[in-house]
């Protein structure tokens, strides 16, 4: 399967299944774009037919020299001689069977707090409660499930706990607890603890910054961009903005972790659908590590996605990729974790094939232990998967994510981005089809709009 494109100034063709990308010319462009289709779903050959390759150099004839057609075809051939175009798919052919595969729990998203001091307009916890009672969890919930996380995991020895609300500083004394009774269980079971931290950064002070420092891997800032943009959707309960209060603490925490180890994440909505200024606006405040997330929300929201502003959202990720190299460039750069694609050493296949791991390697643990596939289907009693007391005992609800890998969607099985998106979120499937195994389409288009710019932007530094 190929997949082309065009983008500032770049023609850029991806071989899907072998995974090579090429930055060509516009004869070779041109010429691998017409064999694709006389091609079809024809057996992908080793050599080019011969009675193919001269229909393709007669088209070609009408735009281009003869040298330079010849040299195409030669280029052409030596791809495929070296098995970096016109592919196999060999995993579709030998995909495991996930639902018989034996899985491990490596990681755990611990609810410590179903509670919040802000009331964004899109969170989908609902304030922190998650369809359910605002709550704290206790020590004793979070070391069962620590203890289920160890006792889980098999022979893998590095394990993640992320630490989730609502915002997770509300619980502060348990948060230290728990990392606490986390390493002193390393050295017996052979374990090494990777804690994580995401807040919404109001009750930052520098006790917490300096114990995040010693002991979280990574934390995670959430900020929305510029001052109107986020005051707009993340204020306190009494409607003040919480822009003023947070940023001067996100910006001396950062500088306290070096500028690595933590990110700026924003949600933009349809409120800021220009929101590669908001992007810039993390830059110039002098953050390095940044992500922004489109909202996810129900269609009747005003400030959802809707598929009118996917072209205007497009056009923001090419905005955005220019500007990103200029400045990458200019020595004053940063990272957007979207464009931050590892075409060398990326994940393994398994990992490309089944995604994030919901519902089998990841669980969600809520504030009395009640364990579901991820943060976004906590409270959706469909989705309980068990606790952290006996386990997981709905096994037919855990086998279902087994199947999610990208040849169980239908969307997903002809989809260039399929090896980098690992099939989407099945949670923005669920709530937007009703199955696991769909996808969510307005998402698809950024991913893949995304993946593009970021194979640009690989090209466009390479030089």
């Amino acid at each position: 399967m190929i997949h082309q494109y065009k983008n500032n100034g770049y023609d850029i063709v991806m071989d899907v299944n072998s995974g090579a990308i090429h930055v060509v010319d516009d004869v070779v462009y041109d010429a691998i774009a017409m064999l694709e289709e006389k091609l079809g779903e024809l057996e992908k050959p080793q050599q080019i037919p011969q009675e193919m390759s001269e229909e393709v150099r007669t088209e070609l004839a009408k735009k281009y020299s003869t040298q330079d057609i010849d040299d195409a075809m030669s280029d052409i051939q030596e791809l495929i001689d070296a098995e970096e175009l016109f592919t196999r798919d060999v995993y579709r052919d030998f995909v495991m069977d996930f639902k018989k595969r034996k899985t491990v729990v490596k990681a755990l998203c611990l609810h410590i707090a179903h509670d919040c001091n802000l009331a964004c307009r899109y969170c989908f916890a609902e304030e922190g409660e998650y369809h359910g009672r605002r709550a704290l969890m206790s020590f004793e919930v979070g070391k069962k499930a620590l203890d289920f996380l160890i006792a889980n995991s098999g022979n893998r020895v590095n394990l993640e706990v992320d630490f989730f609300g609502g915002e997770p500083l509300m619980n502060w004394d348990v948060v230290k607890q728990l990392v606490e009774y986390g390493r002193s269980q390393e050295e017996a079971h052979n374990k090494k603890f990777r804690f994580t931290l995401t807040t919404n950064g109001v009750l930052l002070n520098d006790e917490i910054m300096e114990f995040c420092n010693r002991e979280m891997s990574n934390v995670v800032l959430s900020l929305d961009g510029r001052k109107e943009v986020n005051d707009k959707m993340r204020p306190f309960r009494k409607g003040a903005g919480s822009y003023d209060i947070i940023v001067p603490k996100f910006q001396k925490f950062a500088e306290s972790r070096n500028q690595m180890n933590y990110y700026v994440r924003g949600t933009f909505t349809r409120n800021n659908l220009d929101f590669s200024n908001d992007v810039i606006h993390f830059a110039d405040l002098g953050f390095k590590q940044m992500s922004i997330e489109p909202v996810v929300a129900a269609p009747e929201e005003p400030y959802s996605i809707r598929e009118e502003d996917v072209p205007q959202i497009l056009e923001e990720y090419d905005k955005l990729a220019v500007e990103y190299i200029k400045r990458k460039k200019e020595g004053r750069g940063f990272n957007f974790f979207h464009f931050m694609l590892d075409l060398q050493q990326g994940p393994c296949v398994a990992k490309r094939l089944s995604g994030c791991g919901s519902g089998t390697e990841y669980l969600a643990v809520t504030p009395w232990g009640d364990l579901y596939p991820c943060h976004q289907f906590v409270g959706q009693e469909k989705f309980l998967l068990g606790n952290v007391d006996e386990g997981i005992t709905n096994t037919e609800v855990r086998d279902e994510f087994k199947l999610c890998n990208v040849y169980a969607k239908e969307k997903c099985r002809n989809c260039f981005a399929r090896f980098y998106c690992s099939g989407g979120c099945a949670a923005n499937s669920y709530n937007f089809h009703g199955s696991i195994t769909d996808a969510y389409d307005i998402g698809c288009q950024m991913q893949k709009k995304r993946i593009e710019c970021s194979i640009m932007i690989k090209a466009a530094l390479a030089e």
